[in-house]
């Protein structure tokens, strides 16, 4: 399901969301999006194990998991953009715990097997929610017209 929003000549957002639905537990109002196409290339937000349609975590106390359906959601979006995981140029994962390193950086690495991209790992206090072990986020270039 794509929800993509041109908001002028420059810019496209795919899924755009408020912040007081996704996190209704939390004092929020806040209007953002999935990704937004600019100037060629795609910026995504951090995806994380959360169903995109639905809102609902998945893999809750499983890391392995939750990157494989983060890595699943950063594909979809590319897809839904007009790219795909081999136009990705960048990847940011955040992790809650070191020990999750080569968990996560194996599930992304069959995922983006012969892709290349630059890569940057953080290690955080935490994530938005507390079930949440891993986010990554992703930027790539448009690989064909969104149209």
């Amino acid at each position: 399901m794509s929800d993509a929003t041109p908001t002028g000549a420059t810019h496209t957002r795919i899924r755009p969301f408020n912040t007081k639905d996704t996190y209704p537990e939390q004092n929020l109002d806040n209007d953002l999006c999935q990704a937004v196409i600019a100037g060629g290339v795609v910026y995504l937000r951090g995806q994380i194990g959360q169903d995109l349609d639905t809102r609902e975590s998945v893999g809750i106390g499983d890391v392995e998991a939750q990157a494989e359906k983060a890595m699943a959601n950063i594909a979809m979006l590319l897809d839904e953009a007009g790219s795909s995981l081999k136009d990705i140029v960048k990847v940011t994962v955040y992790l809650v715990d070191i020990r999750y390193r080569e968990t996560v950086y194996r599930v992304m690495g069959r995922w983006l097997k012969g892709v290349y991209p630059v890569s940057t790992g953080l290690v955080v206090d935490a994530l938005a929610r507390p079930e949440w072990l891993v986010e990554i986020d992703a930027t790539a270039v448009l690989s064909r017209d969104p149209s």
